[in-house]
């Protein structure tokens, strides 16, 4: 489809039809994006009066938490005010979760949980606000890139929603919008060597997904001598997972363009995003705090955990919410002058493979998501030893019977063959890695193996 007719048609009617102001909130961000260190902090402090004040007023957990430490929010003068109240939690958001919710805007409330890669996935909701600016965070750091709306885009991703959406909307996506989303769930040789004749037909200008997909298609690429015209993807922009150093730099020298990273996450938004000048730049309606492991803000270039304050999420807020991530900021000066915060050092958000003996390469969560729904299993972890044979531990609850046990042979059969030996081991707890997270898929049988 043209560029110019998705840009300045297709996408604002899209986006009208969906009641979405994401145009207009693009066009502030890209103002905003400019301030001044003094305006910036103007700026956040008059959002977060305003959505301290929404919360007290339309929020039972708020309310009682205010009344709780005796503050009103008239008592928070500035930004960094926000050390005075509490940390909220995905535990205490499960235990609380209609208290977090808008009375106002109860209704209008989109349900959305987290993958569940290092735990068990967390309900939230979100509002078209929310949603709004997800989207126009998503689309202004393209733009940092030279990449704009209508550019033809390919998506490694793997979340069910998407999935399920693209399945419902092919048509829709692929015609209209410039987009094609490919399976990250679905990488072995057959469907790589399938993806890489429709990257070559389509001719995105930007590739979007999980960097370990994207790392694994590029090695693929390489073994087997398939080159990608270099002068035909942009920029590879990565998210949902750590970069690391040697994935970036293969990624590059395949695709002969840069990787730009990304942080964030369902629960927390487009939090952070790389410029041009490799800076990870803070979205300026999100305040991101470093908390040290003595609960107070870490000095510059100090690791910490990642807790943010949402601005623009007014349907079921998440002021001072800990993401359980780690990661140090930087007082440093970009030379792209923008004064956005720098966020360095992001620790977390890993995720595993499981290897067939028949060279497929399946993503954790395409794994975790199934298995996560049988009834009965109420934690679970896999150990892959060797190409064919793994472990399963199981936490059982009272739900679990003979046709969970049944459902989960029966799932990894058909998932790894008759050739892989699973022993499930029931046990009565799992515990956590030494960094504090919980991984539900743990391979020690690397990608190598299959060359």
């Amino acid at each position: 489809m043209n560029k110019f007719f998705v840009k300045n048609f297709l996408f604002p009617i899209h986006e009208f039809l969906l009641g979405r102001k994401t145009l207009a909130l693009l066009k502030t961000i890209d103002n905003s994006q400019w301030l001044s260190s003094e305006n910036l902090e103007i700026y956040q402090y008059n959002k977060l009066k305003t959505l301290l004040k929404y919360a007290y007023e339309n929020v039972h957990y708020y309310r009682d938490s205010f009344c709780k430490i005796g503050l009103i929010p008239e008592d928070i003068k500035s930004v960094k005010d926000l050390k005075n109240l509490p940390f909220i939690t995905k535990n205490l958001i499960k235990r609380n979760l209609e208290k977090f919710k808008s009375a106002s805007l109860r209704k209008k409330l989109f349900r959305m949980n987290t993958g569940g890669s290092t735990g068990e996935p967390l309900i939230f909701f979100v509002d078209k606000d929310r949603i709004c600016h997800d989207r126009a965070a998503h689309l202004r750091a393209r733009r940092w890139w030279n990449i704009d709306i209508g550019d033809k885009e390919i998506v490694f991703w793997g979340s069910p929603v998407e999935l399920n959406t693209q399945d419902r909307l092919k048509t829709f996506r692929d015609l209209f919008l410039n987009t094609k989303l490919l399976s990250a769930f679905k990488m072995g040789e057959r469907q790589m060597f399938e993806y890489a004749k429709m990257i070559e037909k389509y001719k995105p200008k930007h590739i979007f997904g999980y960097p370990s997909s994207i790392y694994l298609f590029s090695r693929f690429l390489r073994k087997n001598g398939i080159k990608i015209n270099q002068n035909m993807v942009r920029t590879i922009f990565v998210t949902g997972e750590v970069l690391y150093p040697y994935q970036k730099v293969t990624i590059e020298q395949t695709f002969g363009c840069p990787v730009a990273n990304g942080y964030g996450g369902r629960d927390g938004g487009f939090i952070a995003h790389e410029c041009p000048q490799h800076r990870l730049h803070v979205s300026e309606d999100i305040i991101v705090e470093i908390i040290n492991e003595k609960g107070e803000p870490a000095s510059c270039g100090e690791k910490g955990e990642i807790v943010i304050t949402h601005l623009n999420w007014f349907g079921m807020p998440f002021i001072r919410y800990k993401m359980g991530d780690i990661a140090s900021r930087s007082d440093e000066m970009c030379p792209c002058g923008r004064v956005l915060p720098i966020l360095t050092n992001i620790q977390g958000r890993s995720a595993d493979f499981i290897l067939t003996p028949e060279g497929n390469i399946l993503h954790a969560l395409s794994v975790i998501y199934p298995i996560r729904d049988i009834e009965g299993i109420q934690q679970f972890k896999i150990i892959q030893k060797t190409l064919n044979s793994l472990i399963v531990n199981i936490v059982k609850s009272e739900d679990y019977n003979c046709k969970s046990e049944n459902k989960l042979n029966q799932y990894f059969e058909q998932l790894l063959g008759k050739d892989v030996t699973v022993e499930i081991d029931y046990v009565d707890n799992i515990a956590e890695e030494k960094s504090g997270k919980f991984r539900h898929v743990v391979s020690h049988v690397k990608p190598e193996v299959l060359n």
